[in-house]
């Protein structure tokens, strides 16, 4: 398979022939195991307070007096999970182990098959992506990419090859999001946009990382939950010439 690689003004460069990884049968099934399981691995312990509604002084009346043998405090119960103020009968333990585990052949297929989802136009498309009917899937850009610094620049890359849709998406996609979690530092909710990944030689592109909802890294750190955010295949990616050499060993 190949692919036209871009210059910085959105020229044809050439062609490029991608690795053998971007012909990996579509598994989304592993791809799913594998995001899951990352975002298991993530999670932090928590669980309830020892003692919580057990900070009481009730006492049961006890026998003979024609009712449950409740703790009560003042009248009312108490301690007991049936209670208003209880404790939980069967709280949340900090000790539990929330991972969960993938086989490393697995793990390293769900990746490969991620990979090839970013070639086919139409997941791509079904997951939400916007780029003009001009734009050429997968989108490889020459090697300057990876010395661009001002953000500015990235974005006439983008406006030039039919990408730059993706990220206005994104942008005026962003909102306030429901629950407790705007008072722990997540007020907001931005989509998912497009994920840039170059060599490991130069590290993650500075340049794209402000745009809203990119991602950057690089082609020997990828993984599945990068490719799939969510566990749904098809990420809009940008790849640099020598990030496809790197990513042929993955």
């Amino acid at each position: 398979m190949d692919a036209t690689v871009r210059n910085l003004d959105g020229s044809d460069a050439g062609t490029v022939e991608l690795p053998a990884v971007f012909e990996t049968t579509y598994r989304p099934d592993l791809i799913g195991r594998a995001v899951r399981a990352a975002q298991a691995n993530r999670k932090q312990d928590y669980g309830a307070d020892e003692f919580a509604g057990l900070r009481t002084p009730a006492e049961s009346f006890g026998s003979g007096r024609g009712m449950a043998h409740v703790p009560r405090q003042e009248g009312r119960g108490r301690r007991v999970p049936q209670t208003i103020k209880g404790r939980k009968a069967h709280p949340p333990k900090a000790e539990k182990d929330q991972s969960e585990s993938i086989n490393t052949k697995a793990k390293k297929l769900a990746v490969r098959s991620a990979i090839a989802a970013t070639t086919d136009a139409e997941l791509v498309a079904e997951r939400g992506h916007e780029f003009d009917d001009n734009a050429e899937i997968p989108v490889v850009v020459s090697d300057e990419f990876e010395d661009l610094n001002k953000t500015r620049e990235v974005v006439e890359f983008l406006e030039a090859a039919g990408l730059a849709d993706d990220i206005e998406r994104a942008d005026e996609g962003r909102s306030v999001r429901s629950g407790q979690g705007k008072a722990r530092g997540r007020k907001y909710k931005t989509p998912t946009s497009i994920l840039f990944v170059t060599s490991s030689e130069t590290g993650p592109s500075r340049a794209a990382r402000n745009l809203a909802g990119a991602d950057v890294t690089t082609a020997a750190e990828v993984n599945a939950e990068d490719l799939a955010p969510g566990a749904q295949p098809g990420r809009l990616t940008v790849w640099t010439e020598s990030a496809l050499e790197e990513v042929a060993d993955r």
